[in-house]
């Protein structure tokens, strides 16, 4: 096997893979500064209700996640990865400025222009990363942790700035800030392509294909109409939210479709892998509709039952960003040693704890409850320390998922099934939707005051129904949040175990993959 020479490196990886990470650095830091926006500006700015706002962000949130599935696909067999980063990030951009204008066709047409980009950019930016290293490169892992570092470090100071800058200056200028960090993205990406760090990987793959005409247009000029077609469509499920299931019926066929044909169409060792792809995908789907509370339930928890000191609402989003900034090499380092001791956990049973610490994390949420005052405000440092331990799990099990696809899958479809695992996301957020609208307080009965779920929510809260005082509002907004929260704590964390018990099976699978 051969690798780089020491001139085409630094710090031991591919020097693209630090344009890379630059490059989306700043597309997440885009991307996460709108989102910690985007709740609080609907329920305080545009005034939408809680059942709204979250199906409109739980609508938007998944679908950004779905068309990547279609973004693969397109790069994989037209355009290749290069231009459909650029295609991507321009669109994500052009969101994000029209987010300034605060006029209902211009707000939903904004977030479908940044489901569309994200479509394009997200598969294929990280799958660029995979192309960087060599099959059985050991450094992968390692590489795909540093530019998780590089998703979070833009994740965890865009909160920060972007809220920073709606609450001093307005609203208008927290998503202006968010825009000006996708166009840096795409120029540290221009950079890295004119020093030519990327050689020949991810460029048209096809280019009689890519110049065929259709109405005298080429292949790539349709793909980019095509693009900007798609942008009511999108925004038009986003403001009827209310029937985005069909869309996850729709997705979920033709992406088992598609399964099914690749798997008809490849060998037995591809087939194996093929399935672990899906398990994995599977784990993430459940991870993410969990974790994705942060965005949406958890935003509005610390907004309105916590006591909060140095941060405000929004900029509690960085949070996760910011534990995983300081983690990330630290975490890079211990896999690349229990490597050399041959010590290191296979990526099933890393799936599996991640999903158990996740399930912790929000089992110490719900425990927040127990420090409650009289106005049901708990104290910040559970906020914390929630954080700090999903973090851990978050590190065990994303960008090792991302590092695995780029191994499991047939090279043929590496895009499409980079796409895939993206449509965890998609799911994840489609369902995390559901479990925010859980804590939203109603006239009907709490699903998880009784029984067994009405016990683990009184072991874990010391809560019970029965509220008095002059706060029984804010003590039933309390108690819906920190019920979700126990029961679905407690649920994940024994599904982790479940899933690091067939790790063993998984691991023979993979046909030799690590």
């Amino acid at each position: 096997m051969e690798f780089p020479t020491v001139s085409d490196t630094r710090f031991g990886h591919p020097k693209g893979l630090f344009y890379l990470f630059f490059a989306e650095l700043w597309e997440r830091f885009s991307f996460y500064g709108m989102k910690a926006l985007l709740i609080l500006y609907m329920t305080k700015q545009l005034l939408f209700s809680d059942d709204m706002s979250i199906g409109i962000f739980a609508a938007y949130m998944s679908l950004v996640y779905v068309t990547p599935v279609l973004g693969g696909i397109i790069a994989d067999h037209y355009i290749g990865y290069r231009k459909a980063i650029y295609l991507g990030g321009i669109l994500m951009a052009l969101g994000h400025f029209f987010l300034t204008i605060e006029i209902p066709v211009f707000f939903y047409g904004s977030l479908a222009l940044i489901i569309v980009g994200n479509g394009f950019f997200k598969p294929n930016i990280s799958t660029f990363v995979g192309a960087l290293y060599e099959e059985k490169d050991k450094r992968r892992d390692s590489g795909f942790t540093i530019f998780y570092m590089g998703i979070n470090i833009g994740g965890g100071v865009a909160p920060l700035l972007c809220a920073w800058f709606a609450e001093v200056y307005g609203w208008h200028y927290g998503f202006m800030l968010a825009g000006l960090g996708m166009l840096a993205g795409l120029f540290y990406f221009y950079r890295g392509t004119n020093k030519n760090v990327f050689q020949d990987k991810g460029k048209v793959p096809d280019e009689k294909l890519y110049h065929e005409k259709f109405l005298g247009l080429n292949k790539g000029q349709l793909v980019t109409i095509g693009a900007f077609l798609a942008v009511p469509v999108f925004a038009l499920i986003v403001r009827f939210n209310q029937y985005e299931h069909y869309i996850v019926w729709i997705a979920t066929i033709a992406i088992t479709a598609m399964l099914i044909y690749i798997y008809r169409s490849v060998g037995t060792i591809a087939r194996k892998r093929l399935l672990v792809t899906a398990y994995f995908t599977i784990l993430m789907s459940l991870f993410w509709a969990i974790f994705e509370q942060a965005g949406s339930s958890l935003t509005l928890f610390a907004d309105r039952n916590i006591n909060l000191v140095g941060l405000n609402a929004a900029q509690t989003n960085s949070i996760n960003s910011g534990f995983i900034i300081l983690l990330a090499i630290p975490f890079s380092w211990l896999w690349t040693v229990l490597i050399r001791k041959k010590k290191n956990p296979n990526s099933a049973i890393k799936a599996g704890l991640g999903l158990f610490l996740l399930g912790l994390g929000f089992m110490v949420f719900a425990m927040s409850a127990n420090s409650a005052d009289a106005f049901a405000k708990t104290s910040m440092w559970y906020l914390f320390v929630g954080y700090f331990i999903l973090t851990i799990g978050e590190l065990c099990i994303s960008p090792i998922g991302l590092s695995k696809m780029t191994e499991l899958s047939p090279k043929k479809y590496l895009a499409f099934i980079m796409g895939v695992f993206f449509s965890a996301s998609f799911y994840g957020h489609f369902f995390a939707g559901k479990i925010a609208k859980l804590t939203t307080v109603s006239d009907e009965e709490n699903v998880f005051a009784n029984g067994i779920f009405g016990e683990i929510t009184e072991t874990f809260t010391g809560l019970t129904t029965t509220f008095s005082g002059e706060n029984q509002v804010a003590y039933e907004q309390l108690y819906q949040y920190v019920s979700v929260y126990a029961v679905f704590g407690v649920l994940t964390a024994i599904i982790g175990l479940i899933a690091i018990m067939l790790s063993p099976f998984i691991k023979k699978l993979m046909s030799g993959v690590h």
